[in-house]
């Protein structure tokens, strides 16, 4: 079974406060899904491709 979690920080965007992105231990991946869609699918990155997209964001150097 495959635990989803999201962070404390979870929350503002236009959504009204619920714009949320939901991760999960997959061993050597990390999923990451829409925590409104959660049936439609998940993408899966390398841990290391993850960490890098994480420290990417919060560089700002992302196209959004």
């Amino acid at each position: 079974m495959i635990t989803w979690r999201k962070s404390s920080h979870s929350g503002g965007g236009n959504a009204g406060g619920q714009d949320c992105v939901e991760v999960a231990d997959l061993n050597e991946l990390v999923g990451m899904r829409d925590s409104k869609a959660p049936d439609t699918g998940h993408l899966s990155l390398p841990t290391e491709a993850f960490a890098d997209l994480v420290a990417r964001a919060k560089r700002a150097e992302l196209d959004l």
